[in-house]
Order: structure tokens, then sequence, then C-alpha cells
């Protein structure tokens, strides 16, 4: 069979499950660009320039008429991307239905933190600041309970959803599409958040916007609370008059292998480039935070206009690059077949613009929460949620957490070892736990904390500080 063959497959079996024509011919890229060979998936460093001089926040504030910044913000709509699972955390259901913390005795998810976002700016400013997600067929119907059962969140006139497409894993070693009859619906995934265009296009949001009056969208993650609605930043995109504005936030060691941006050599348009599309030969270069020092945080600004009609010349499906991910179908069992799947990223879409940009951020809007260390910083003293639901902290700079994989990451056990709530990290540099640990009440972290495996289920009792040797003795040491 070829290779057109065997995409016909995955086409006909996308048709049975109603799929439509845009969602086909999205896939259809994705497997035309894989079909035809792994290398036109690289990004290699002799192609690129590295990205200088981006712009900063504190420079662009000053640059800005605040009593004027209302007026591009009443123009920008919100989205945020709400289709993941959180499945590393053994979740299974939408990643933003998990809580986060505490505000006035309520407890607060992703969420409800995102709702009290936009009712904060549009009472506080008086702008409609509508809000949709792209949400994914996992994530829909919990979702939109949480949207109608909020009594301060309403908007009739412009959609709260756009479902994003869904599509087969292939069978890495037939190129058609996995059956598992064990779990059928495993046999699917989302196309990655780069399909939020084609999903834009058909779901007509893009004009519904437009004939409201909007002229410009800020997009961003579900899981990251940092990237709020800032008049600041729509102003001063609008000011540009740039089509398309990425948020980039400068790498540290801990960035490393994230995606990063650079310049097209050949064309002088900016990329992204994210890890997986880094040849082995040029990695070390790729992960150099000094040669590539901004990482991108997925948080993006695009004009409307520039967006439709982009989309109209390629018929709805942009050609982003193709991320190729090797797995097994069961992501739970790695004895399980193995299959492909393909994504395309949403910042990707930053290298069809002309005269596209970057603004460097701070760490105060990249907040995001991929595991159980992120929460675990997330829940702790280190954030206060105030009035107008944004996580603060004092300098964002944070501990680095390490807890141990086999008793915390998973959501459920790690709650089960934090029955009250995380400990204090307000003195702690690190955090380190090995082992089976389970904590009292109001016990604080200090230094560069750490717990050793007992080979047994350990208890921190209520009230201790652990720190570089472990829980302080109890008894006088002079």
């Amino acid at each position: 069979m070829t290779v057109t063959d065997h995409f016909e497959r995955c086409a006909q079996v996308m048709r049975d499950h109603g799929m439509s024509d845009m969602a086909v011919a999205q896939f259809g890229h994705l497997y035309d660009v894989w079909a035809n060979g792994s290398e036109a998936t690289w990004i290699r460093e002799a192609d690129v320039e590295p990205l200088h001089d981006v712009p900063s926040f504190h420079d662009v504030y000053e640059t800005i008429d605040h009593d004027q910044a209302v007026h591009a913000f009443a123009k920008t709509a919100f989205i945020k991307l709400n289709g993941g699972l959180g499945t590393s955390m053994g979740l299974s259901c939408a990643k933003s239905l998990l809580p986060v913390r505490r505000h006035k005795a309520r407890q607060m998810r992703f969420i409800d933190i995102i709702l009290g976002q936009v009712v904060t700016a549009r009472e506080r400013l008086g702008v409609p600041l509508p809000l949709t997600l792209m949400n994914s067929f996992r994530t829909s119907a919990d979702t939109l309970k949480v949207l109608e059962s909020n009594m301060r969140f309403r908007q009739d006139d412009i959609p709260v959803e756009i479902l994003q497409h869904q599509e087969p894993k292939i069978d890495i070693e037939t190129g058609e599409p996995v059956v598992w009859p064990a779990c059928p619906d495993l046999a699917w995934c989302p196309p990655g958040h780069g399909d939020l265009y084609s999903t834009l296009w058909e779901s007509g949001l893009l004009d519904m916007l437009w004939n409201k009056g909007m002229r410009y969208l800020f997009i961003s993650n579900s899981d990251n609370l940092g990237a709020r609605p800032s008049r600041t930043l729509a102003q001063y995109f609008e000011n540009t008059g740039a089509p398309f504005m990425a948020e980039v936030a400068v790498r540290t060691e801990a960035d490393r292998k994230g995606g990063h941006v650079v310049r097209d050599r050949k064309t002088g348009r900016l990329m992204l480039r994210e890890m997986s599309q880094v040849h082995p030969d040029d990695r070390q270069d790729a992960q150099n935070i000094r040669r590539h020092p901004y990482f991108n945080t997925n948080s993006i600004w695009i004009r409307i206009d520039a967006l439709r009609d982009l989309l109209e010349r390629h018929h709805g499906v942009l050609p982003l690059p193709v991320i190729v991910n090797n797995k097994t179908v069961d992501p739970t069992d790695a004895s399980s077949k193995k299959v492909v799947q393909l994504e395309t990223a949403m910042g990707a879409a930053i290298s069809l613009f002309d005269e596209a940009i970057c603004v460097q951020v701070d760490r105060m809007r990249f907040l995001p929460v991929k595991t159980t260390n992120d929460l675990f910083i997330m829940r702790s003293d280190r954030f206060h949620l105030t009035d107008a639901f944004e996580m603060e902290d004092g300098n964002y700079i944070f501990p680095n957490v390490e807890l141990d994989p086999r008793f915390y990451k998973n959501i459920d056990d790690f709650n089960e070892r934090f029955p009250y709530n995380v400990p204090s990290l307000a003195a702690a540099n690190s955090v380190r736990i090995v082992g089976d640990w389970t904590f009292g009440q109001n016990v604080a972290f200090y230094g560069n904390a750490v717990l050793q495996d007992q080979g047994r289920p350990s208890y921190v009792p209520n009230g201790e500080f652990v720190g570089p040797q472990g829980i302080e003795p109890d008894e006088w040491m002079f």
C-alpha cells in the first residue's frame, strides 16, 4: 500500500467518527510532512540566528499612555487553550478544574481564577473582554458546567467555547490509525495547540469578534495563571502595528529544554523552535542560554484581520512545522503498542507573519503548572491570590522543588501526603523529598531542605522545621 492509501485509511476513520473536512485537511498536512521524512521537521542551528535585544515589559510600560490604554484593551478578546487533561499528574478531567489555592475560604481552581480575572477587568475597566475557551473532546462538558454555574460570569453574544479537533494516533509499524479495543478513546489524540487556527477559521469566531468591534486576540494556556489580560501590552501591540507578538522570557538553566525563538536566516522572519525540532547535533547550541537567551511562554497577541487574511490564503490550514511525538498508545503502559502523535505549536505561526515581534515579560506572566512540583509552589505561602485574581509573589524567583515521583507525581498521591496544605516555602532555597513522607500542619522548609528515604512511610509532625539535615531535632543541642 502507498502512503496515500495509509492516509486515506486515517481520513476514513475520522469521517466515520463524524469529523469535519477541515479536521481531515488539518491532519492531512501533518501526515504528509511526517510521511515524507522526519528531516523536514528539523530546524537546524546553521539555518537560524539567535534573537537578542527584545524590548522588555518595563521599557514598554514607560512608553504607554495608561489613560488611553483601555481603548486598545476594549478591542481585545481573550482565548484560553483548555484542551489538556493533566495526564502527567494522573488527572482524568480538564487540568483547569484542579484546585490551586483558597481565596477568602473558597477553593479556587484554575478556571475560577481565569473567570475572576475576566470579570474583574470587565467591571473595573468597563471593557467587554470576551472569553473563549478552546476545549478538547475530553474537557468540554466538565468545563462548560463550571461556566454555567458561575453567577458573575455572563457572555451571550460570543461563544464561550470552540472545540479542538482530534486525530487518530498512527501505528508506527503500519502508518495506519491504531486500533485499541481495550480502550477505544486511547486511539485518539489532539493535534496540538497549533490546531487553534483551523478551529478558529472553521468556527467563524474571527468574523463574530470582528463584527463586535474586536481587533486583537490575546491567547494563552489555561494552566498559566500569570498570563492575565494586560491593557499595557494591548496598547503596546496596537502601537507597533505588528500582526503578531509573542511574549518571551529570559531563559535560566531550568528552561534549557524549552522552546525558544530564533530568526530564519533565509527569510529574516522569527521562528519558534521546540526542542523536539532540534537535530541531535545542534542540541548543545540550542540549550545554550547565552546563545539563545529567550524562551517562548506560549502567550501571543494577534491582529484579527491579519490572521483572517492568512487563514483565507491557506484555506484554513496553516503550513506550520510538524512536531513528531513517539509514544505508546496507552501513555500509562510503556509496553503497549508504539504510536506516533503529530502536532503543531500555536507559537510557530510567528514564522508566517512579516514584521512579527516579541516582547520580553517577567516571570510574573509565566506561572505554568505542568507537574505536581509546580503545583507544590503554587499552593504554598509564596503566593497570595489578590482580589483582582492575580497570583502575586515578592520576586518570582522560586525554590527548585524535587518531589519523589514514586509518591507525589499522581495528584491523588500528592493530596494524600499533604492533607492540610503544602509546607511553608518562605525561607526555602530548594526542596528535595525522597521517599514516602506525609506532612502535618504548619510545617516549614528552610535553606536547602532535604528529606531522605527512610525505607518506609514516614511522617513530619505538626509545626516542624525541615532544613538541610532533615527534620530539626527536638532536643537541646548544648
